[in-house]
């Protein structure tokens, strides 16, 4: 993993279209993309496949990825991925269900919807996998099926009525812009630590 890719101006992007769409739909109902998913998923899935398709999004099928991806990064002496794994996930779902949904005040039933809880849990998870992987075909991979499975999620989480399709698309940004602000800043800290090499 690089730490002269423009992470942090991804972060910077990402947080910025998760507000503007947040400023969007605060306080609206079902409208204009998200009632035209919501239709669509609706007449094309039954229960059954919806409910399979939020199962990545569940706490016993994240935790122990991460926990798998922590040995990984320990067993390798990678100290500052191993901290990335559990620091990035947890800052994105705490500062999500206690910061940004009270924030933008956006209801679905009745509870807070924008964005996405769900989401911001899988796609942080899935965004560290992907800076973990080696660049090339490993990061390859594990984007596009991050991007399948978060595809499935979102058609599950539609269809069973847990969220609207902006609720995935701020919880996916918020979940980038959380995972790749924490890296920028465990490298720029490391980079402080480092001893200067002596020029003696």
């Amino acid at each position: 993993m690089s730490g002269r890719a423009p992470y942090g101006l991804v972060a910077v992007t990402c947080a910025v279209l998760m507000v503007v769409l947040g400023l969007l739909v605060s306080g609206v109902g079902l409208s204009g993309p998200d009632a035209l998913a919501d239709g669509w998923v609706r007449r094309t899935f039954g229960e059954d496949v919806l409910r399979l398709l939020v199962l990545p999004t569940e706490a016993y099928v994240l935790i122990p990825i991460a926990v798998l991806a922590v040995a990984l990064c320990l067993s390798g002496g990678h100290k500052l991925e191993a901290v990335l794994t559990v620091v990035g996930p947890l800052i994105a779902i705490l500062a999500n269900t206690w910061v940004l949904k009270p924030l933008f005040d956006r209801w679905k039933n009745t509870y807070l919807a924008y964005p996405s809880g769900h989401t911001v849990a899988l796609v942080a998870v899935l965004t560290v996998l992907v800076l973990l992987a080696r660049p090339g075909v490993a990061t390859a991979v594990i984007a596009v099926v991050g991007a399948v499975v978060l595809g499935g999620v979102t058609i599950g989480m539609i269809g069973l009525g847990y969220h609207y399709l902006t609720d995935v698309v701020g919880g996916t940004l918020f979940a980038v812009a959380t995972v790749c602000a924490t890296w920028t800043l465990l490298t720029w800290a490391a980079r402080r630590r480092a001893p200067v090499p002596s020029d003696g």
